[in-house]
């Protein structure tokens, strides 16, 4: 009985993270600028592979690939959003027209 259930919250979690996934992939395809499709890719990659991996972690106990999961769920935690920081400020710094394509607020 313990095993059917923590298959289930296994496949709940890795089905969660597809469908984010795939919510990110339509969000990447329908917006037009870039720093908009590099939002919805950046958030979509970050929380689908926590879901999936958290998922795996479920699935396997606890073991040492648990352990090595966590790692990868740590790194991704942490490099993507710096990754996608960085890639959208070399845009508003190369692009000249970055007003024109941005509402930018000035105060």
């Amino acid at each position: 009985m313990i095993a059917f259930i923590r298959t289930a919250l296994a496949a709940a979690c890795i089905l969660c993270g597809v469908a984010v996934m795939l919510i990110a992939t339509i969000g990447v395809n329908r917006f037009h600028y870039v720093l908009n499709r590099m939002h919805a890719a950046a958030l979509g990659d970050t929380l689908g592979i926590g879901f999936v991996l958290i998922g795996l972690m479920i699935h396997n106990g606890l073991t040492f690939v648990s352990l090595k999961l966590l790692l990868i769920i740590i790194f991704f935690w942490m490099a993507s959003p710096v990754c996608s920081h960085l890639i959208s400020n070399l845009e508003v710094q190369t692009n000249p027209d970055v007003e024109k394509e941005c509402e930018i607020i000035h105060e």
